[in-house]
């Protein structure tokens, strides 16, 4: 098995390279693709790009669990493999792009800007500074992206909905499903798996092999990601029985 603690030269070869994929999708959304958008560009680029990301993501996170051998009860500390490494530095690469994104034109978002940071701080001390710990990482990483495209999709039909009549259709018909998915993964799954995490490091199997001040910090910042993410869709949830039983009332 091909493990990869870090390699400087396979960073210098992949990190880059996604990064200049994220910037040109990036790029594209904005000049092309929502070049009409006016004010409003650069909201539709960063969905676009977060398209771009996290279906793939999924797919190279699946693919990298499946094809690791290694028995399951180390797998919280099992050397990350290079296909592992890979998918961290996919999703470090379009972190990188998406906080510039927040920085220059939404720098009050401090939820958005908090949680990209938190996320890049998990990703790369996984990836430089522990080596061991990509598995249960990307177990998250393909639950956190398997609402995205809904999410985009969601998110873009929003940004029109008051002056596109098939952008507030799709809007409308989306949000349940949408929230139902959400609710299950990251409300559900997502905790499930943070357990297990936990379960496995407070055990002391990983002694030795991740450092403590590592996992502890990585358990914090999931499990106050997966705290946002509930409150999140419970306020939609909450918004979207509001606005039905408005509707009722008005019928």
């Amino acid at each position: 098995m091909e493990t990869a603690s870090f390699n400087p030269s396979s960073f210098l070869a992949t990190f880059p390279s996604f990064l200049l994929l994220f910037l040109a999708v990036y790029t594209i959304g904005y000049f092309l693709v929502f070049r009409t958008w006016k004010q409003s560009s650069h909201l539709g680029a960063s969905c676009l790009m977060s398209l771009f990301h996290g279906t793939p993501a999924v797919i190279m996170a699946s693919h990298a669990l499946l094809t690791t051998p290694r028995a399951d009860v180390h797998s919280f500390a099992s050397p990350n493999t290079a296909v592992e490494s890979n998918v961290l530095d996919f999703s470090m690469a379009y972190f990188t792009v998406d906080l510039l994104h927040y920085l220059i034109f939404l720098p009050n978002d401090f939820i958005f800007i908090l949680h990209h940071i938190a996320t890049l701080y998990v990703f790369a001390t996984c990836r430089f500074a522990v080596g061991h710990g990509a598995h249960g990482l990307l177990l998250l990483l393909i639950l956190a992206e398997a609402t995205s495209a809904c999410q985009n999709v969601w998110t873009i039909t929003g940004y029109r909905k008051n002056d596109v009549a098939l952008a507030r259709r799709v809007r409308e018909l989306l949000s349940p499903p949408f929230y139902l998915f959400y609710t299950v993964v990251r409300g559900l799954a997502g905790p499930v798996v943070l357990y297990d995490m936990a379960t496995f490091y407070g055990s002391g199997a990983a002694d030795g092999v991740v450092p403590r001040w590592a996992w502890l910090s990585w358990l914090v910042v999931i499990g106050f990601a997966i705290l946002v993410s509930i409150l999140w869709v419970l306020r939609n949830w909450l918004d979207w029985f509001r606005e039905n039983n408005s509707s009722k009332k008005y019928k």
